[in-house]
């Protein structure tokens, strides 16, 4: 008898004897790793939440629920509502994933399936490396260059709309600002559109092979594959791209707060100037005492909040999108 056979017996007898197989303690400690790894993250965000949630607590007792329904933002008069700045986050979130989402997922398609391969490792080190430029160096070129040369470009694009009943409203300014609700979304597009498209492309990449070679089997186009093999099985990559984008959108602030132009306000034109949470958090909070303070670090739990709502919302989208494609598929 081998010594292999011999070793297959040992085994077995061991087995039956109740020990457990090769691998399965390895495995039981790596389960609860993970599973510890994965709890203190969740604890972190907790301690956060409550932390915060403790430190505001002051403001949220004494405005109420005006604290998120007020746009009424007075520190003399001890009056802190939260609602222009909750809206130009929201507003320039929004102008910067419209700009962005396109663009990042044009290049990570153009990077995966068009870009010949001794060109692609130059492509992506490129955006990744736009990825890794400071958030203030993007404000201080938003601030020096774009704001002052852009505001023609405003100009002309509200007086080529002015005939248009909506858009000479939103495409327009009172007064017309390079440092503005637009710009801040501009400058935040440049920022997010390396992040959703590192996202996007490892996910394109992910795409077997043989599905694509099943549509061009069938006939298909090079954007019919695409459209009908690489984008849907793709659907839950890019949607997670584009979470972490609004994320960083959301919650950048030095940026944000040297382009907005500081005048919190709630109006449908997108060439005036406004102002955001994080930028009132950044530009106040040195100065802030008392409920002054809570009120600055109440909007850190805001924003907290609507990350959390928008990416619940986008999870349940996914699901709901994945549930019927399989149902189309059974």
């Amino acid at each position: 008898m081998t010594l292999v056979d011999n070793e297959m017996r040992s085994g077995s007898v061991s087995l039956l004897a109740g020990e457990s197989p090769p691998g399965r303690r390895t495995d039981s400690v790596f389960r609860s790793a993970a599973a510890l790894a994965a709890g203190v993250v969740l604890l972190i965000l907790g301690l956060i939440l409550v932390t915060t949630t403790r430190n505001a607590w002051p403001a949220f007792a004494e405005e109420g629920l005006s604290f998120v329904t007020s746009s009424t933002w007075d520190v003399a008069g001890a009056a802190f509502g939260t609602l222009a700045f909750t809206y130009g986050t929201l507003v320039i979130s929004a102008i910067a994933l419209l700009i962005a989402v396109p663009v990042s997922i044009g290049v990570a398609l153009f990077v995966t399936e068009m870009v010949p391969k001794r060109l692609r490792a130059g492509v992506v080190m490129l955006i990744d490396l736009l990825s890794s430029v400071p958030s203030v160096v993007f404000g201080l070129w938003g601030i020096l260059v774009v704001a002052p040369a852009i505001t023609g470009v405003y100009t002309n694009i509200s007086s080529a709309l002015s005939g248009v009943p909506v858009l000479r409203t939103v495409f327009s300014g009172a007064p017309i600002s390079g440092r503005s609700f637009f710009t801040a979304g501009l400058i935040l597009a440049i920022m997010i559109t390396p992040i959703i498209t590192s996202i996007t492309r490892e996910t394109f990449a992910t795409v077997p092979r043989a599905q694509k070679d099943a549509a061009y089997a069938l006939g298909a186009t090079n954007w019919e594959m695409i459209r009908g093999s690489v984008l849907p099985f793709s659907r839950s990559g890019i949607v997670a791209g584009v979470l972490l984008g609004f994320g960083r959108a959301i919650g950048e602030t030095i940026a944000v707060a040297l382009v907005i132009g500081s005048s919190p306000q709630i109006t449908q034109r997108l060439f005036s100037s406004g102002d955001a949470l994080s930028a009132v958090i950044a530009n106040q909070f040195g100065e802030s005492t008392g409920t002054y303070q809570a009120a600055l670090i109440g909007m850190g739990v805001l924003l907290f909040v609507i990350t959390l709502v928008i990416s619940a919302f986008a999870r349940a989208m996914i699901a709901r999108a994945e549930r019927r494609i399989g149902a189309e598929s059974v």
